[in-house]
């Protein structure tokens, strides 16, 4: 099982989803994406761009590394899901 945390942005948009949840275990991070679209539909579009790549307002985490899309994930990894943070005055 993969541990996966979304931000409470993203979980806002898909009722019924958690901040954290347990994941069957998916070869790269898009395969792990893939298999959340398949439960909470739209939610891939949301993280993903045409291509696909990375939106470039998501950052993606595995075991506390940036990662992208392609990297490989272990069985037991925790993969953090966050949007980028800007502002300033």
């Amino acid at each position: 099982m993969i541990e996966v945390r979304l931000p409470s942005s993203l979980v806002a948009l898909f009722p019924g989803t958690a901040r954290r949840m347990a994941r069957p275990d998916a070869p790269t991070l898009l395969g792990l994406i893939d298999g959340l679209d398949a439960d909470y539909p739209g939610l891939r579009d949301r993280l993903c761009a045409p291509g696909p790549t990375r939106r470039p307002y998501i950052n993606l985490y595995v075991d506390g590394q940036p990662a992208e899309l392609d990297d490989a994930l272990r069985s037991g990894a925790t993969v953090h899901i966050l949007p980028a943070v800007a502002g300033g005055a």
